[in-house]
């Protein structure tokens, strides 16, 4: 299988309310807006929050998305600012990534992560 493109899709409960969310509170850059959604650049993809949907949205099980940032001390302090909920304040993981929890308005996990200079995926050339 050959893949072109790809993007992360989310059917919040309520749109309006989700999208200002990653674009004013988590200050995502707008890759395209389109009537009843609108694509936020995530990196390395694309996050979609669209209200069209066949069907109701799944229930938010076991999906998480991971965002690595520079400077997680920076970003957990103007979340906590903005009064954004901290799930998990940050901490070093036994696996050697800083991590911190949030949550978006419809419960999906955030982990905001920062790859310290010292960790093997820095030093790995793959």
């Amino acid at each position: 299988m050959e893949i072109l493109a790809g993007r992360v899709l989310l059917r919040p409960s309520d749109p309006d309310v989700t999208t200002a969310f990653y674009r004013d509170t988590l200050g995502l850059a707008v890759y395209r807006e389109f009537p009843g959604g609108t694509a936020f650049f995530l990196g390395g993809c694309v996050l979609e929050v669209s209200a069209h949907a066949a069907e109701p949205a799944a229930p938010r099980t076991g999906v998480a998305l991971w965002m690595q940032v520079r400077d997680l001390a920076a970003v957990h302090k103007e979340l906590a600012d903005k009064g954004v909920p901290i799930v998990r304040e940050p901490r070093r993981e036994p696996w050697g990534l800083d991590e911190m929890w949030i949550a978006d308005p419809d419960g999906v996990k955030l982990g905001i992560i920062e790859i310290p200079a010292d960790h093997p995926l820095r030093r790995d050339t793959r």
